[in-house]
């Protein structure tokens, strides 16, 4: 019993920890590049902004779907 609690806490802290790992460095990518290509092409800034935050928010929403699967875990462990 107190292995599957052990393996269900250890499940936990990957789904959050490799979600936001993947995140962060998704989203440090896309925003890097993003502001290069305002540098390079100012008069479509407004259509990349608006297209990166889109992307960001789909990012975000994966990192959402880990807490969610991390949260569905604690309720196993209890």
């Amino acid at each position: 019993m107190e292995l599957t609690m052990g393996l269900i806490a250890i499940g936990m802290g990957l789904a959050l920890g490799l979600a936001a790992l993947g995140v962060g460095i998704g989203q440090g990518i896309a925003t890097g590049h993003a502001a290069e290509s305002m540098a390079r092409q100012p008069e479509l800034a407004g259509t990349i902004r608006t297209t990166l935050i889109i992307g960001l928010a789909f990012m975000e929403a994966a990192a959402i779907y880990a807490l969610l699967i991390a949260f569905m875990l604690f309720t196993k462990i209890g």
